[in-house]
């Protein structure tokens, strides 16, 4: 959604198109591609998960290795996020987005080149941070792309490729992939060629409002000012859960499944992708619920329900259709929070100078400490008491996030009244 001053013509409340129809057609451009990039940002953040099976027997590896692979790549996603995130407030979101998907596309191929755990985790760790970059800023030019009716359903279609792609395409590629290539190795070579074109697309689309200069010269709240609102906070301490429910499934389901539950790779892939899939239908479907029924009601049935699949995943044997629709079921619940928790209540808390902010803090808490430290001790318990231990985790994180979510503050207009951002009714 795009500010307006008294001091800026109406003509240039909107962007630098200068007619309604340029308007427009930039809108689905802008929110098309950007989706589709931060599909293949999963793609790449993700593509090491179905890839480890295979991975740690040739670079004699173990569990603790692969939470530390998942770890090191969050906890630096969570640090650009809050700094690349700003900087693109007061630079503009060109300067941010094309440079971090030129940087994970090329680190993602780098990877490839890995022949022991430190040069890997030292890629993870620069992929991490550019790609932690683009994550707020793109969540920013989405919002600034469109339409103010459509900002909902916009966010909604550019986060939900995170799951789609990355994590409910990718295993079935990756592991088809593998049947072809040589080896491994080239997996990654060739993951770097879908970033360098949207990124040339990017170029070539992606353009910076003119509100930006006028918030430069006019806009004087600092983006401390989030920490008074009391959802912003709250939401960072929710995030911590989901982030470990959430990433410790899709970091580690996979050898889960081959491990401990002798799937063979093909059937590993079909069900790992339920991640993904349920992932995209929850961050389109959820917030569609909580438009409906509020934010706070939507998110607690949410958890609950989550809560119940893993319990039910625990005593699931080796069943491949039971499995993905339990699956599925446990990522619905948990992206579909996740996008709750950052994008939706988190900037309609705050007044619109801080939405940016609002978003990118409680991403780099949720990512630095339950996205970072959460698959480093799912590693260390899965290496030293047994992989099926990791669910356990996951059940703490979201009763942990249940919890916290108690005392949000109602934010959705149908039940607080009103259509416009509710600023002041956050506060602390």
């Amino acid at each position: 959604m795009l500010l307006q001053t008294n001091s800026v013509k109406k003509e240039e409340d909107v962007n630098i198109m200068a007619t309604k129809e340029e308007w427009g057609s930039y809108e689905w451009k802008a929110v098309a591609i950007l989706a589709v990039t931060f599909g293949i940002l999963s793609f790449d953040r993700w593509l090491i998960a179905p890839l480890f099976p295979v991975i740690m027997k040739d670079l004699n590896l173990n569990y603790q290795h692969l939470g530390n692979l998942n770890g090191i790549l969050a906890v630096t996603w969570g640090i650009a996020s809050v700094i690349l995130g700003g900087l693109s407030d007061k630079f503009g979101r060109r300067k941010v987005i094309i440079p971090a998907v030129i940087g994970f596309s090329i680190f993602s191929a780098f990877c490839g080149f890995a022949t022991a755990f430190v040069g890997l985790l030292i890629v993870r760790a620069l992929m991490g941070f550019v790609e932690g970059g683009f994550t707020p800023t793109a969540i920013a030019a989405t919002h600034e792309a469109s339409k103010e009716s459509r900002i909902g359903l916009n966010i909604g279609i550019q986060q939900c490729t995170f799951a789609l792609i990355g994590l409910g395409l990718g295993p079935i590629i990756v592991t088809q992939l593998l049947k072809v290539v040589p080896t491994w190795h080239y997996v990654f070579y060739f993951s770097c060629i879908p970033g360098l074109i949207v990124a040339y697309i990017l170029y070539k689309v992606i353009r910076d409002p003119e509100y930006i200069q006028v918030q430069k010269t006019e806009e004087k709240q600092a983006w401390s000012e989030v920490f008074k609102y009391r959802n912003v906070i709250l939401n960072m301490l929710a995030l911590l859960g989901i982030m470990s429910y959430f990433f410790v499934i899709a970091g580690m389901i996979p050898n889960y499944l081959t491990d401990y539950l002798k799937l063979s790779i093909p059937e590993m892939g079909f069900v790992a992708s339920a991640v993904g899939f349920g992932g995209c239908v929850g961050a389109l479907g959820i917030p569609a619920i909580s438009d409906r029924i509020g934010r706070k009601p939507a998110v607690l049935i949410f958890f609950i329900i989550g809560i119940i699949a893993v319990v039910a995943l625990i005593n699931t044997g080796r069943n491949p259709g039971a499995l993905f629709v339990l699956l599925f079921i446990v990522a619905a619940c948990g992206f579909g929070n996740l996008i709750m928790n950052t994008a939706i209540i988190s900037s309609e808390s705050v007044p619109a100078t801080l939405k940016a902010s609002a978003s990118g803090i409680p991403i780099g808490a949720g990512e630095i400490f339950g996205g970072g430290i959460a698959p480093v001790i799912a590693g260390y318990v899965a290496n030293h008491y047994g992989i099926q231990y990791i669910l356990y985790i996951a059940i703490i994180g979201f009763v942990f996030s249940a919890i916290v979510s108690l005392f949000l503050k109602e934010t959705a207009p149908i039940k607080v009244g009103q259509t416009k951002a509710l600023n002041e009714n956050e506060a602390v």
